[in-house]
């Protein structure tokens, strides 16, 4: 372990002194501006005396993830640590906590200068990190300061896998520095088990804890609403088609058509001409309408609040899905396409969904909509104290 990490942090240094005019041309930039100075020039302020539990989450989702998780914490007046690499997921973090005593966010500074955190660490307990932030200096230093380490939310992608073993020498390093992981699926747990990591829980997703609310109530229409959630290239059609066969049976229905990427909403409603289409942006819940594209970011879980039938895209195309669960906690009947292979931890987490192979499939579905199951979040009520448990050292 002493000549890996010798010629790691050698590595770190020469990586550094090579890059150094790039990150600093990069961070003059106004998207980058405070994450790049303060992760790798060390201008930031130093951790607080005070740490007990030190989390690290990378961007955005992960960090409204630990949400739960940490508001759990600061009501038990635990001192917290968060560290980011992105600017999205430290303005997250402030946002919902900056009222809170004992808590602190900062960027987790460039590997070779981690160890600069040492002297004021001397009361952290334990090292919580999210999903594949398998930073070695990170877990190191935990270690030194006899804090117990922990891997959250752990996954390993189908699409990563391969790119992850030809990695297997450090990524067993780094695993030999955590003491316990808790991986969202069966699945994940094979392959982190495969590059080296021990004392391994399948755990979940730690979305299943995320407070589901809506922002805006809209009355729900006279008519049947089928929602086709985060649709992507080509599902659009495949969705429009299945709905045109159910509408000559149901005539009194309406879809609600959810592109993923905003830059595809003109595209999309280009794709509907000759039907009786409107924006929600622009008309709102427009029921003369036979079809509505919801343009309007963040919106979507306010739109499934009021569906019948909700089609899960990003499912029949292999994209691999999308969270199951925000139809879910509206009970909606709820259809998803074969490909959810990113999704596989949420989908265990809830129940009634049904999967369909193809258009065919879904007009056949959509047509036997009265028996269709209304899907739930499956009871979670205690998994969390479970998971707190570990990280508290009374």
């Amino acid at each position: 372990m002493k000549s890996f990490r010798f010629f790691y942090l050698l590595f770190l240094g020469v990586f550094y002194l090579l890059f150094f005019p790039f990150i600093f041309i990069l961070s003059l930039k106004t998207k980058y501006r405070h994450s790049l100075f303060a992760r790798f020039f060390y201008l930031q302020a130093t951790p607080s005396k005070d740490t007990e539990i030190w989390f690290h989450a990378c961007s955005f989702g992960e960090v409204k993830s630990l949400e739960p998780i940490l508001t759990k914490l600061l009501e038990q007046e635990k001192h917290i640590l968060l560290t980011t690499t992105t600017q999205t997921g430290f303005d997250l973090a402030l946002k919902i906590f900056a009222s809170k005593k004992n808590f602190q966010v900062l960027y987790l500074p460039f590997e070779l200068l981690l160890p600069l955190w040492k002297s004021h660490l001397t009361s952290l307990k334990t090292l919580v990190v999210t999903e594949s932030e398998l930073w070695f200096m990170l877990f190191f230093t935990a270690k030194t300061l006899n804090a117990k380490t922990f891997l959250v939310n752990a996954r390993i992608s189908d699409r990563s896998y391969d790119r992850y073993l030809k990695f297997r020498f450090y990524y067993a390093r780094v695993f030999a520095l955590i003491d316990k992981v808790f991986a969202q699926s069966k699945n994940d747990a094979l392959r982190l088990e495969h590059l080296g990591a021990k004392n391994i829980e399948v755990f979940g997703n730690l979305k299943i804890f995320t407070k589901i609310e809506p922002t805006r109530l809209y009355n729900k229409p006279n008519k049947l609403v089928i929602v086709a959630g985060s649709t992507h290239l080509d599902e659009e059609k495949l969705v429009l088609k299945s709905f045109l066969e159910f509408k000559k049976s149901y005539p009194h229905s309406l879809l609600i058509l959810a592109p993923r990427h905003p830059e595809r909403f003109d595209d999309v409603y280009e794709m509907l001409e000759g039907l009786k289409v409107s924006r929600v942006s622009q008309d709102g819940i427009d029921e003369e309408s036979d079809v509505l594209l919801l343009d309007i970011l963040g919106d979507l879980n306010n739109i499934y609040r009021i569906a019948d039938i909700v089609i899960l895209c990003g499912s029949f195309v292999k994209v691999g899905g999308h969270n199951p669960l925000e139809p879910a906690f509206f009970e909606t009947k709820l259809l998803s396409g074969p490909y959810i292979f990113n999704q596989y931890a949420l989908f265990d987490c809830i129940e009634g969904y049904i999967i369909v192979q193809d258009d065919l499939e879904l007009t056949q579905r959509l047509l036997e909509y009265e028996t269709l199951p209304h899907s739930k979040i499956k009871n979670q009520s205690q998994k969390l104290d479970i998971l707190l448990e570990n990280f508290v050292d009374e």
